[in-house]
């Protein structure tokens, strides 16, 4: 299976980058400002979610046939992917201690919110409140997996009590 390539021009576009990288896992020392490029870059280990569903649609297809569920190839797995974020005005982080370099962030989403058409501003929501909030002229931003799957240790599990 090919990796992904995509790119975000406006808020559709940002929410379907923003669901393939649920459950990214990012270091911090993977994320950094180019204020001098206006940029915005970060590597992430991506889940891949779409490799996930289409395992367990197969595996349904094969039960329902009667056949043995187990899928027919792994459906837990990540790819590294890398983002830019190109305009970006400026950038602020909170409940990210950006000393800690090796530290890791789970990222649950990234959303837009136009503020003066078509400047807005950028939010990266992870696991435990920390966010980084990016400013920027326009959305235009691009993902794309660098290299090749490897297995994930499980799937994602989000407790529905939150």
């Amino acid at each position: 299976m090919a990796g992904l390539k995509l790119i975000a021009l406006d808020a559709e576009d940002l929410a379907v980058l923003s669901v393939h990288l649920q459950d990214a896992v990012i270091s911090v020392g993977d994320m950094t400002y180019l204020p001098k490029e206006h940029r915005f870059v970060l590597l992430a280990n991506r889940f891949d979610w779409e490799k996930a569903v289409q395992a367990e649609v197969q595996a349904q297809a094969h039960a329902a046939q009667g056949r043995n569920a187990a899928p027919l190839a792994a459906p837990c797995v990540r790819r590294r992917s890398g983002m830019h974020f190109e305009r970006v005005m400026g950038a602020k982080v909170r409940g990210i201690d950006l000393s800690a370099g090796p530290a890791t962030l789970n990222l649950l989403a990234v959303t837009f919110e136009e503020t003066d058409a078509p400047s807005g501003l950028v939010t990266f929501l992870f696991s435990g409140g920390a966010e980084v909030q990016l400013s920027v002229e326009c959305l235009e931003a691009g993902l794309e997996d660098l290299g090749p799957a490897w297995d994930a240790k499980g799937t994602p599990c989000h407790d529905a009590a939150e």
